[in-house]
């Protein structure tokens, strides 16, 4: 059987990456139709344009639509990618500045910026997933939105049955970065990781090949000798070089690089730049690629040009689908009620650890021992303040989103808290429940 899958969100810079890997993997994961579903037309309209490019290049049968209607975009479909950005780039550009204006950290899924983008992401994802029991209560969301504790948590309480799973690919990125500077091969590594979407660690890197745990080895390498970051564009450099001062003040765990923005926000902040926020950088970037590959392939000018390929974002949601798809019990690490996997963390927390996808779902594997006070202290906090924002959206709770504000570690004291919640309660307006 031939499958239908819409990807939401269809007008970003990463849905080309999703469409080379799923033409690439046509034999484990047979496709008849690809539906772009976004609600901003013009750039859902230009990227019909590049993937139906691809598509033709790759001498594909696939059929393609682009649409912004919910029935079109779901109706019959076997697997939804979800990327949808609420609020667009413009947004997270606001999410990011405001907090900066008031001396903390401005970053579209941590910290106020994400609780911002928390917010909008709740009430439009949940409105799609309404969509997508209307017209697909059978199909599989594989989700990439952001911030995705706080969309797991919120689809988890109004949709307990949507056969939904949530991924993110840092994890990926952090282990393919290590084996591209070191040398190793990470398909024989086995990863033990816990923590929530993107504040983490590594427990152990057990390879395969070896037989044995490397990461006390890969620690090493990272305090001596450093990441290979010459590849990488300067914000993630930037980000992996405090990574590695994380990794030398705290050389027991490997940490996700994303904790910078937690237990450095002082960094975080001297270093930014509270005109030119990394929002700015993709409008300059990803975005006007997008736009002007459109151009060139709709005057048929310089397509030789055209650089897009499949990469590790899109191979791992193609990945859960085809274990999916085959049922073949694939080990990934997703986002999911803890329900004991963490045995000493909150029952409640929704985690990122490490489990088995097959023909039923998602199996989270157990760490079956407790985690240290100091990561149980960091993550508690996390979840409360994760937790009071959702029950801010669903009772439009001002005195909840306030206490989730104030509770957020990367602000320093209650009066912050409130100027950045009242700012951004203001700017942006009607994406937001109404609080009272």
């Amino acid at each position: 059987m031939k499958n239908i899958v819409t990807i939401a969100g269809g007008g970003s810079g990463y849905t080309p990456g999703i469409v080379l890997t799923l033409l690439k993997n046509q034999a484990n994961f047979p496709i008849k139709e690809i539906r772009l579903y976004d609600t901003d037309r013009e750039r859902n309209s230009d990227m019909e344009v590049i993937v139906d490019y691809l598509i033709k290049k790759n001498q594909s049968d696939i059929t393609l639509t682009a649409t912004h209607d919910p029935k079109t975009a779901f109706t019959g479909v076997n697997f939804i990618f979800s990327q949808i950005r609420v609020g667009g780039i413009q947004m997270r550009e606001i999410d990011e500045k405001i907090p900066l204006k008031y001396g903390i950290v401005g970053q579209e899924t941590c910290g106020l910026g994400g609780f911002s983008y928390g917010m909008r992401s709740m009430k439009g994802f949940l409105e799609m997933v309404q969509h997508i029991q209307d017209y697909a209560p059978d199909a599989w969301i594989l989700n990439y939105t952001n911030p995705e504790t706080i969309i797991s948590e919120a689809v988890r309480r109004k949709f307990p049955e949507a056969k939904i799973i949530n991924a993110c690919d840092m994890t990926i990125s952090v282990e393919e970065l290590i084996a591209d500077s070191f040398g190793y091969d990470r398909t024989n590594w086995i990863s033990y990781y816990y923590g929530l979407n993107h504040f983490g660690w590594y427990q152990s890197i057990y390879d395969t090949a070896e037989k044995r745990d490397i990461m006390p080895e890969i620690i090493e390498k990272i305090r001596t000798q450093g990441f290979n970051t010459e590849d990488l564009d300067p914000s993630w450099a930037k980000a992996f070089k405090l990574m590695e001062h994380m990794v030398d003040t705290f050389p027991e765990y490997l940490p996700n690089n994303y904790l910078e923005y937690y237990l450095y926000p002082n960094r975080i902040v001297e270093s930014s730049n509270p005109t030119y926020t990394r929002a700015n950088e993709i409008m300059d970037g990803r975005l006007k690629k997008i736009k002007e590959t459109a151009e060139k392939i709709r005057s048929a000018t310089s397509i030789e040009d055209i650089d897009y390929s499949s990469d590790s974002h899109g191979q791992y949601i193609v990945d859960i689908a085809v274990s999916i798809l085959n049922d073949q019990n694939q080990r990934f690490m997703l986002i999911m009620p803890n329900k004991g996997a963490i045995p000493n963390l909150r029952q409640d927390a929704v985690v990122e650890v490490p489990c088995y996808v097959n023909a039923h779902g998602v199996e989270p594997i157990s760490l079956r021992q407790d985690i240290p006070d100091f990561h149980k202290g960091l993550m508690e906090a996390q979840v409360a303040s994760e937790k009071l924002l959702v029950d801010a959206f669903f009772e439009g709770s001002y005195q909840k989103a306030l206490q989730a504000f104030t509770l957020n570690q990367s602000v320093p004291n209650a009066d912050v808290a409130k100027k950045v919640l009242d700012e951004l309660i203001e700017a942006n307006g009607e994406y937001w429940v109404e609080l009272s």
